[in-house]
């Protein structure tokens, strides 16, 4: 049966110890061939045990497992290898404290480990377990809190885009209130500029036909001025024809005003505008 430190090791897909260890967004890890393979012909990258999608092209490599790993396995490698005494062919039983090494009891009584300190090899194997526990503890330690920032950063920047939305929802609202409001002063300043046209254009209409009026007084005077003058040799009273013709003669006042400026326009509906806003806010 595996140790729980060999679990630990192991990869979820192929559930052998780790090769070329990489780890996904959602902090699972697997091999590295062993999730492209299961990527393979998918149009999304998902992670293989909670279906979390992953971003495309990216692989992060996982250096401490990938040393761990590398280090489980010499071991457990070293140990197959050393099960029996190669220069005894006795089985190795005990572990040489001074040597670091596992010896067979011939070997404990040889004089290359005279007065030397020996465990039994299990008792020395949890040793070493537990120093490997120990050695692991402040990784765990360091990718629990590489967890916990990551769940900070990914609420961070859901809040951003929260706030972007919002932001944007109101950006579209305000715009949508001024483009209603410039809609309906276009058309308030159209038609009093319609409306203003009509009235100046009927007063020019009528001073027009005022003044054709008196042009043809004014001819018609001068008509008679002329047939007293060249035609008639009895003289005639002239007092009521120059008092006819000077009346005539006076020029009838035009209105001189135009229609009102643009700017003037322009800068009414401006301010409209910004008194608009203040009572907005």
């Amino acid at each position: 049966m595996a140790s729980k430190f060999e679990e630990d090791l192991s990869c979820p897909i192929c559930l052998d110890i780790f090769k070329d260890p990489v780890t996904l967004s959602c902090s699972h890890s697997f091999c590295r061939e062993c999730v492209k393979d299961c990527w393979k012909e998918k149009e999304n990258q998902e992670c293989p045990l909670c279906n979390r999608r992953h971003p495309k092209g990216i692989l992060p490599p996982a250096f401490a497992l990938k040393n761990l790993s590398e280090s489980f396995v010499q071991e457990r490698d070293q140990r197959a290898s050393e099960d029996l005494c190669s220069l005894h062919s006795e089985k190795l039983k005990l572990f040489c404290l001074d040597h670091q090494e596992p010896v067979c009891v011939i070997c404990r009584d040889s004089k290359k480990h005279t007065n030397h300190r020996f465990r039994p090899i299990d008792e020395a194997a949890q040793e070493h377990k537990d120093k490997l526990q120990e050695t692991l503890e402040p990784v765990k330690k360091k990718l629990n809190v590489f967890k916990e920032v990551k769940v900070k950063f990914d609420q961070t920047a859901e809040h951003i885009q929260v706030q972007a939305r919002h932001t944007e929802r109101q950006i579209k609202e305000q715009f949508k209130k001024l483009h209603q409001f410039l809609e309906e002063e276009e058309e308030a300043r159209l038609c009093a500029l319609r409306e203003e046209e009509e009235q100046k254009s009927q007063r020019m209409k009528e001073e027009m036909e005022a003044l054709t009026h008196h042009v043809s007084l004014f001819l018609q005077n001068r008509s008679s001025i002329f047939n007293l003058v060249f035609m008639d040799n009895t003289p005639h009273p002239l007092h009521g024809t120059f008092s006819r013709q000077r009346s005539v003669f006076s020029v009838p006042q035009t209105d001189s005003t135009t229609l009102c400026p643009l700017a003037i326009r322009l800068y009414n509906t401006s301010r409209l505008w910004q008194g608009e806003r203040t009572h907005s806010d």
